[in-house]
């Protein structure tokens, strides 16, 4: 049988080229190794025990859920629904250990259970239903995220305090998440290169119709790899709500793109047919090196997606010219072996590429590097998202706060990822940040992260929304539950007590859309003649309030009123109601953003609700430097919230 093995070229000198050659031979390791050195040098406080540890612990789901995907596109299929089952299978698991009264070892088994039959239905629709794994796996990803909400009602459910260990640490020290991580790596390992399972993998991702001529089972196979990444799935889910002491039904949502993009840059062809668990993990470890790193050194979060997509896009086409290089050199003749000059040709090209993936991160990185004022005091904040007008008037407060008083402040954008703004206060605490503020995508969720911060001395200044078991030093926000009281009161008013009216509901599963609907709720019971028709979510979008309430206006052609939970859906339903808007329909919002009050001022949004948000950044930053500087500061700082209508909207723009 032929082999690889060449001994005759072993011996004491062999150590310096191997290494050398697995370098040129794995660009993905390459690029990990380069981005190290160079993250290192850019960032004192990255090569730090504590910071590499946090890096370990949120590469940790992402790498669970690649090596489940690793299956997958090894056999030429794809899976779009693991984040999803992901959130399914651990709101099962806090759903059933609580609500439910089931022990907790039997519902850990239900969640496991739960992944493995999404996974199993998927390869069902693939294997015997014919459909193509892209949308069979789309499908999934709605399903699953739909039941997830549906179990949950949209809000965070307590996770089981026996199994949240699996977030914790060993001796204080070692992440069990990292554990895990590993864990599950070595059984994908295992399966890949040991297994009858595995090696179907490869041949069905090779050449499916030659693989079911040689009498493979190719359809039995199928569902098994398909459950096999459920079960993966499952565990990431339950690793991931273990962090955040919560399961939310709004978890990981993304998270199969960087799962797939983790096993493209570890190496694996979406072709099929090639792929490995280390190289999965190392894809894994460059999407989180990329993520802290740039955290670290203060790049703006607007720049920060760029620079990744940048990265990632780099790291496929290094993977295509390898590819393409190998090619060309196995028809060049199979006699040009390692040492001959085409095979160093083609490994300085791979070296050469991963570091111009690299340079192109640094080049980013410099260039872009706007996020910093420049100050002694440093102080890092944390927002839900800036994917909102809301946020992004909070943001320019701060920075404007900043900036007059000369305070370094560097500001991340969670994009409603509970996950990941626990990640971004890992890294302010790794790299030793004066204070935090922090508006919660989770007041539940947030709370490892800052307790963290607590242990590490740090205060936390918690921005329009509390932080749940654990300590803030102060918490600066508006009322939002009073906020609903006054917009039901400022409708009803306007509607002489009675009409039917639509309630426009926020991101299910947001202590904002939570809080603004049960104050909305409380008011409108003092109001017996307005009838609240119908009730559905937009997601605190513009356009998905607009489909939204086009929908619902088929349904219910004569309302009178409409609440929306923030201003944007409210304009999103001023665009629907066209000519009605203002005049036999009144509409109410939520925040004051610009766009808003305009419409206050033309007449189509009858009130908002005004939170003055760019004041609320300017207070949480004078609090976070006065908490740094070991001041009194109050336990909670009240930021006014009026009803803004045409009449007083002058005072407000």
């Amino acid at each position: 049988m032929a082999t690889d093995t060449h001994p005759s070229k072993a011996g004491a000198g062999a150590a310096g080229p191997g290494l050398r050659r697995l370098l040129l031979d794995n660009g993905a390791l390459t690029a990990l190794i380069v981005l190290l050195v160079a993250m290192s040098l850019l960032s004192g406080d990255f090569l730090t025990t504590q910071n590499l540890l946090n890096v370990g612990v949120q590469a940790a789901v992402t790498a669970i859920l690649a090596f489940g995907v690793t299956f997958v596109i090894v056999s030429a299929g794809i899976d779009l629904s693991v984040g999803s089952v992901a959130a399914l299978s651990a709101t099962v698991l806090a759903w059933s250990a609580t609500s439910a009264g089931v022990p907790v070892v039997l519902a850990v088994l239900l969640a496991v259970a739960t992944g493995i039959a999404c996974g199993f239905v998927n390869g069902a629709l693939v294997a015997y239903g014919k459909l193509p794994s892209f949308i069979a796996t789309l499908a999934m990803l709605s399903i699953a995220r739909g039941l997830s909400l549906v179990i949950s009602q949209g809000s965070p459910i307590a996770f089981p305090d026996s199994v949240s260990v699996l977030g914790d640490t060993l001796g204080g020290r070692l992440p069990v998440p990292v554990l895990v991580m590993i864990a599950m790596g070595l059984i994908t390992a295992l399966v890949l290169a040991r297994t009858y399972l595995g090696r179907s993998m490869y041949a069905i991702g090779g050449n499916e119709e030659a693989a079911r001529l040689s009498g493979l089972r190719v359809k039995k196979q199928k569902l098994a790899i398909y459950a096999l990444s459920g079960l993966f799935a499952a565990v990431a889910g339950i690793v991931l709500a273990s962090r955040l002491t919560s399961a939310q039904p709004q978890a990981a949502q993304g998270y199969e793109l960087d799962a797939i993009a983790a096993v493209v840059i570890g190496g694996a062809s979406l072709a099929g047919g090639v792929g490995k668990a280390s190289g999965t993990l190392i894809g894994a470890l460059i999407l989180a090196v990329l993520r802290n790193g740039l955290n670290l050194m203060s790049v703006s979060a607007f720049w920060q997606q760029v620079v990744i997509g940048v990265v990632i896009a780099l790291a496929v086409l290094l993977d295509t010219l390898r590819r393409k290089a190998g090619s060309a050199a196995a028809g060049a003749g199979s006699s040009a072996g390692p040492g001959s000059p085409g095979a160093g040709r083609g490994g300085a090209m791979k070296a050469g590429l991963a570091l111009v993936c690299v340079a192109a991160v640094i080049a980013a990185v410099t260039f872009f590097n706007s996020g910093s004022s420049g100050g002694n005091t440093r102080i890092g904040m944390s927002l839900s998202t800036l994917n909102n007008p809301f946020f992004v008037q909070m943001k320019a407060g701060a920075q404007a706060e900043a900036k007059a008083a000369g305070i370094d402040l560097t500001v991340t954008d969670a994009q409603n990822d509970a996950s990941q703004q626990a990640n971004q206060l890992q890294n302010f605490s790794s790299s030793g940040v004066d204070s935090i503020i922090v508006n919660p995508v989770d007041s539940d969720a947030v709370g490892p992260a800052v307790r963290s911060a607590n242990e590490a001395g740090i205060p936390v200044i918690a921005a329009d929304r509390g932080v749940n078991k654990a300590d803030a030093a102060t918490l600066v926000a508006s009322d939002n539950v009073a906020g609903g009281k006054l917009a039901a009161k400022a409708l009803a008013d306007k509607l002489g007590g009675k009409g039917s009216i639509v309630v426009l509901q926020g991101t299910a599963g947001t202590s904002a859309s939570r809080e603004r609907g049960a104050g909305f709720a409380a008011g409108i019971k003092a109001y017996p003649g307005i009838k609240v028709v119908a009730t559905q979510p937009a997601d605190f979008d513009r356009t998905k309030g607009l489909d939204v309430m086009t929908n619902l206006l088929q349904g219910h052609p004569g309302i009178t009123g409409v609440f929306a939970e923030n201003d944007e859906m409210a304009l999103g339903a001023v665009k629907a109601l066209g000519s009605k808007a203002g005049k036999s329909v009144s509409v109410v919002g939520f925040d004051g953003t610009p766009d808003g009050l305009k419409a206050v001022g033309a007449g189509t949004l009858y009130a908002s609700v005004a939170q003055q948000p760019k004041e609320l950044g300017k207070i949480a930053v004078r609090n976070a430097v006065r908490a740094a500087e070991d001041k009194k500061v109050a336990g909670t700082v009240k930021v006014p919230v009026k009803v803004v209508t045409r009449q007083n909207v002058a005072d407000f723009s």
